[in-house]
C-alpha cells in the first residue's frame, strides 16, 4: 500500500511506544482469575489462572491498533498442560468479519511437545494456520513472542526466529483497516487444543499458571494522526537469512499447513496457496 493510503487509513491513530517495564500492566483491563507481582529478577507479571471453578482468564488492551510490533515474554504451563490453550492475539472483535492475527499455544499432555498454532483472519475469512512444534520448554523459562503487523506483510516470530510470513496480496483478503485490539488468555480447549481434542484437561493439575512480562508495543493507535512510517516494523519485510529461519521451522518442526490440506479444501487451496 502507498504511503498516502497508509496516511488515509491511520488518519484516526496515533503512535504508541511502550517499553518492558512495570508500567505495561496499567494498558490492560483484566477479566477471570488474573494476579500481579514480581519474578526473580524484579520485573512485574502478569499470571493467568485457570481452574473448574473461575473458568477462563485474560487481559485486553485499552487501546486499539492499527498496524504495529507487539511482544512479550511468556512461560507456559508445566507439566501436563494437555486441552489448556494459552494466547497472545490481536482481534477486530467477535462479528463474522473480523480481523484476527493469533499466537496461540495448545497445551500438551507431559512429554510430548508444545504445539504453537498461528493463525490470520481477514473479513471473517480464517483457517490459514501453520503449527509447529516449540523446540523448547516454553515451561522452564520465560520466552519472547512477536507479532509485526503492517500494510505489506505479517511477521511472527519467537525469541529472534522468525518462523512465518503472511504476504498481503492486492486481491485478496488482508486485515488493514479494522483496528485491533490486544489480548492474552487462558481456557479451556479440551475439544479441540490437543490431539485434535483426544485428551481433554485434567482438572486434577489445576490451577494451571501462565506468566507474562515484559510487553512491548511500537504501533498505531487511535486518538490522532499516526506519524509511524519511519518506524522500521512498518516496513519490515524478511531478508535472505530470516527466510532461511523460516525454512529451518518449516522443515524441523512444523507440524500443519493449511496449504498442504486438501481435505480440508475439497474445492481447491485459498489463492495465495499457488503464489509466491
Amino acid at each position: 500500500m502507498a504511503w498516502r493510503s497508509l496516511a488515509m487509513l491511520a488518519a484516526a491513530l496515533t503512535l504508541l511506544q511502550v517499553a518492558s517495564a512495570g508500567s505495561w500492566l496499567r494498558e490492560f483491563t483484566t477479566d477471570g482469575t488474573v494476579r500481579t507481582g514480581n519474578d526473580a529478577s524484579g520485573q512485574r507479571v502478569m499470571m493467568l489462572n485457570l481452574d473448574r471453578s473461575s473458568g477462563p482468564a485474560g487481559f485486553n488492551s485499552k487501546e486499539q491498533f492499527l498496524y504495529g510490533e507487539f511482544s512479550i515474554e511468556m512461560k507456559l504451563i508445566p507439566g501436563n498442560s494437555a486441552g489448556t490453550v494459552s494466547c497472545f492475539y490481536l482481534s477486530s472483535g467477535t462479528d463474522d468479519w473480523r480481523d484476527e492475527i493469533d499466537m496461540e499455544f495448545m497445551g500438551n499432555s507431559s512429554g510430548q511437545p508444545v504445539v504453537l498454532n498461528t493463525n490470520v483472519w481477514a473479513n471473517g475469512d480464517g483457517k490459514k494456520e501453520h503449527q509447529f512444534d516449540l523446540w523448547f520448554d516454553p515451561s522452564a523459562d520465560y520466552h519472547t513472542y512477536t507479532i509485526i503487523w503492517n500494510p505489506t506483510n505479517i511477521l511472527f516470530k519467537v525469541d529472534n526466529v522468525f518462523i512465518r510470513s503472511f504476504k498481503r496480496y492486492a486481491d485478496l483478503a488482508y486485515p488493514s483497516s479494522k483496528p485491533m485490539t490486544l489480548h492474552a488468555t487462558l481456557w479451556d480447549g479440551s475439544y479441540w487444543a490437543t490431539e485434535k481434542g483426544r485428551i481433554p484437561i485434567d482438572w486434577n493439575n489445576a490451577p494451571f499458571v501462565v506468566s507474562y512480562r515484559s510487553f512491548y508495543a511500537n504501533a498505531c493507535v487511535t486518538g490522532g494522526a499516526c506519524h509511524s512510517g519511519r518506524d522500521g516494523w512498518m516496513s519490515r519485510r524478511l531478508d535472505a537469512a530470516e527466510w532461511g529461519t523460516v525454512r529451518w521451522a518449516e522443515r524441523n518442526y512444523m507440524r500443519y499447513n493449511y496449504c498442504t490440506d486438501a481435505w480440508r479444501f475439497p474445492n481447491g487451496l485459498p489463492a495465495e496457496c499457488s503464489r509466491k
